[in-house]
């Protein structure tokens, strides 16, 4: 059959999947400007199965907001139209059914795969560009949907597809040409066309395999090409289809297409399979037990090096690589677990240390940006503390940090953070706080601090801190964590300068904060 032949009888099938009908609807209408979010919410409120999946997920760790969400207007007003639409389309994506008859075509490694790819796309992105992760992860998800498409259509002849492609090295595209007539690339395209996808999610798609075939000249579809391409890359080591080609091939291409170095490289490879079975929880699809890449490397080389041993050799080596393997996995999640508690808390206080407070304000500033709500900062410098520490030594010094960290944290909001700032310094990152808010958050932390008797196991003592606010809503991309935390800084020294142990609040003078 020639290629237009194949599509026409892949859209005239009656084995070619269908989106839900919200779902068909919300890529009609978020491709218009002039959607309201009034109408998406009444098209999300007529399907209240999706209503309730949608709001599940947006209170998940997955979107990471600060505060719950308790309606489908909330959801889609802080997430955005682009946003709901990747979310919608990836819960219909993965509700669709398998057909009554499987051969080799097995869907729920197909999902998985397909999740592992997107979850790999969104760790990729966010080292390039954190703000708008969910487009190229719909897009990573959707990159496969011609295999489903075909295997639905054509069940007998990719069933040849699949042993031919587990009998020769030939490229997957190339075999289904040969077979079918069209490959999975030209047909997710044009059938996504044919739903209504827009350009950024069909081009990924189209040129997954090949993203330097990308003819246009937009930047932002052109990177996400890349990334989708090399999500696919990783989900090939996960799936276990030519591991060690996959991997080396993904470390080379990153570094080529997007600059990326070893460490980078190193980092996303080291995260992704325990990404896969967080985010597969909050879309119901279960994922079983994904390996750490290295792990899955490693058993590779392993059933290489044994093919030329004999049966008792095999044996021998088999029971001896299962030992070592399992003693690796537990020294790997225990490792894993010292690390992330190493990397973000300060060892002393025990609360977030300063890198983190870093991350964090900067992760909120964007959303401030984007959402139009304020963000806040509270600077906190204990009083005196360096008489303190002459005057009682430095172990009574740190079981005064250690009790004013209680005491904070045991006075602030579970969505908010506090950090140490640097010896007796304390930062504090209200999130949607006006500066009226966080002035009396700040006054009540100073009256449990004064208040307070410090006890070190031998003697009481009572401490004061002076406090510094600043409260910003940003409407320039310029705005930077430096010029917040100068804010609350200066505010700092104003308090101290007034004679210590007093909230003092920045006054903003320049409108495009």
């Amino acid at each position: 059959m020639l290629k237009n032949e194949v599509l026409k009888a892949v859209l005239d099938s009656p084995g070619l999947p269908t989106l839900p009908t919200v779902a068909s609807k919300l890529i009609s209408v978020t491709s218009k400007p002039e959607t309201s979010i009034s109408e998406i919410v009444q098209l999300l409120s007529k399907d209240i199965s999706l209503s309730a999946k949608v709001l599940r997920i947006a209170n998940s760790a997955f979107y990471g907001f600060s505060s719950k969400i308790g309606t489908v207007h909330q959801a889609v007003t802080n997430m955005g139209k682009n946003a709901i639409r990747s979310l919608v389309l990836s819960v219909s994506f993965l509700e669709i059914k398998a057909n009554e008859k499987q051969g080799c075509f097995r869907y729920e490694k197909f999902w998985q795969k397909s999740l592992s790819a997107a979850v790999a796309a969104k760790l990729i992105m966010s080292e390039i560009d954190k703000s708008e992760p969910e487009e190229v992860f719909i897009a990573a998800l959707l990159q496969n949907i011609g295999e489903l498409i075909l295997v639905r259509t054509f069940p007998e002849q990719y069933e040849r597809v699949l042993k031919t492609l587990s009998e020769t090295p030939w490229d997957v595209l190339a075999i289904e040409d040969l077979i079918i007539g069209a490959n999975h690339a030209f047909i997710g395209h044009e059938v996504s066309r044919n739903w209504g996808f827009p350009a950024g999610l069909l081009f990924p798609i189209l040129y997954h395999h090949n993203p330097e075939g990308y003819p246009g000249n937009d930047n932002k579809i052109r990177l996400a090409t890349k990334v989708v391409y090399l999500s696919g890359l990783i989900a090939n080591v996960l799936s276990a289809f030519q591991p060690q080609e996959n991997h080396d091939k993904f470390i080379e291409k990153s570094k080529t297409m997007l600059g990326f170095n070893d460490k980078i490289i190193d980092g996303i490879l080291e995260k992704v399979h325990s990404e896969i079975i967080e985010i597969a929880t909050f879309f119901d699809l279960h994922i079983e037990n994904p390996k750490p890449i290295e792990l899955i490397l490693q058993e590779a080389n392993i059933a290489l090096s044994l093919i030329n041993l004999s049966y008792e050799q095999i044996n021998k080596e088999l029971i001896s690589a299962k030992i070592e393997l399992q003693k690796l996995t537990k020294d790997l999640e225990q490792k894993n677990k010292q690390l992330e508690k190493l990397v973000h808390t300060d060892g002393l206080t025990e609360i977030y240390n300063h890198r983190y407070f870093q991350n964090f304000l900067e992760t909120e500033i964007r959303r401030s940006l984007r959402k139009r709500t304020p963000v806040s900062l509270i600077l906190i410098d204990i009083d005196h503390f360096k008489s303190f520490n002459d005057k009682y030594g430095h172990q009574t010094g740190d079981s005064i940090l250690k009790e004013t960290c209680r005491l904070i944290k045991n006075n602030i909001r579970d969505y908010d953070i506090v950090a140490r700032y640097g010896g007796e310094e304390f930062a504090i990152v209200l999130v949607e706080t006006t500066q009226e808010e966080t002035v009396k958050i700040a006054e009540k932390l100073r009256q449990c601090i004064a208040s307070n008797i410090f006890n070190d196991g031998i003697k009481e003592y009572k401490v004061t801190a002076s406090f510094g606010v600043a409260t910003v809503q940003p409407s320039n991309k310029e705005f930077k964590n430096s010029d917040l935390v100068a804010f609350a800084d200066k505010a700092l020294y104003e308090s101290k300068k007034k004679g210590r142990n007093r909230v003092t609040a920045y006054t903003q003078k320049r409108s495009w904060f």
